[in-house]
């Protein structure tokens, strides 16, 4: 997909910025009416061509820069299995590989994931058929209510990507950036010990 981008004059010669044509109309309208926010509202309005790997499949699309990688994943991709809790980095329910790695879906801005490969929930499901993580989780209780659970999901996957048979301890340390309101911890352990020993 192509994106224009309206660049024929330096709006900010200390800092070009290149802005879209509506973009482009909507900062010279700003500028007419003598808002002072003008090149805040223009800087947001900033977007760039970015592609990625997600859950296997390359996309590309025009992001702005400060656009959260949980509002892409959930807006512009329509992978709503990652979760918006706290919006602060406190809760891990939008947790997502990003490269093998746990992240933050909320903390992170999706244009600094450009090249990488993302991973979330609805990847780990293959032809339908839920994975072993994710079947260790419903066999052995360790979702209740399930909104923390893709987050929860996700960032044990990560754990037995790396350690195939992790400790309790190992266990409670990969999952201590996601709270459940609702479980108390121990079907969750459960669940991840399951999966380690193959279900």
């Amino acid at each position: 997909m192509a994106f224009e981008y309206d660049i024929s004059i330096d709006l900010f010669p200390e800092d070009p910025v290149a802005l879209s044509p509506r973009a482009g109309r909507e900062f010279a309208s700003a500028v007419k009416e003598g808002r002072a926010d003008a090149r805040a509202e223009a800087e947001m309005a900033v977007k760039r061509l970015v592609s990625f790997v997600i859950n296997g499949g390359r996309r590309e699309d025009a992001v702005s820069d400060n656009l959260l990688l949980l509002d892409y994943l959930r807006e512009v991709a329509g992978l709503t299995g990652t979760k918006r809790g706290c919006d602060g980095g406190e809760c891990g329910a939008c947790t997502v590989l990003v490269g093998d790695e746990p992240r933050l879906a909320c903390l992170t801005l999706a244009a600094s994931c450009e090249g990488r490969k993302i991973e979330t929930i609805e990847a780990l499901a293959t032809h339908g058929r839920m994975s072993l993580l994710q079947r260790a989780f419903h066999e052995k209780l360790g979702a209740q209510c399930g909104y923390c659970t893709p987050g929860m999901i996700m960032a044990a996957e990560a754990l037995l990507r790396r350690q195939g048979s992790p400790t309790e301890a190992d266990i409670r340390e990969a999952l201590s950036g996601n709270i459940c309101r609702c479980t108390g911890y121990v079907k969750i352990i459960e669940s991840v010990q399951a999966a380690a020993r193959g279900g």
